[in-house]
């Protein structure tokens, strides 16, 4: 397993109630289901995350299967929810 960062912005911030926490994941699907698991209580989380793109040590996942993506240790993942006009 790799040890990570999750970084939230604006409102997935909000939706987890902070910027930050760790993973411990072999892929991004793997650290976005643990992160879903963790914020159960917080119903709003998982509808954000639903919604957000996200970037893995600054590069883009797009449309890649998030199975797909392998994290290693120290990688950080931004949790970018839509922005408004933009």
């Amino acid at each position: 397993m790799a040890i990570g960062t999750l970084r939230y912005w604006a409102a997935a911030k909000e939706a987890a109630g902070s910027a930050e926490e760790t993973y411990d994941a072999e892929t991004l699907e793997e650290a976005l289901a643990a992160a879903r698991e963790r914020h159960a209580g917080r119903p709003r989380f998982a509808e954000v995350l639903a919604r957000s793109s996200f970037l893995v040590d600054g590069a883009p996942v797009g449309v890649r299967d998030h199975a797909s993506v392998a994290l290693a240790d120290g990688n950080v993942v931004e949790v970018l929810p839509p922005f408004a006009g933009g």
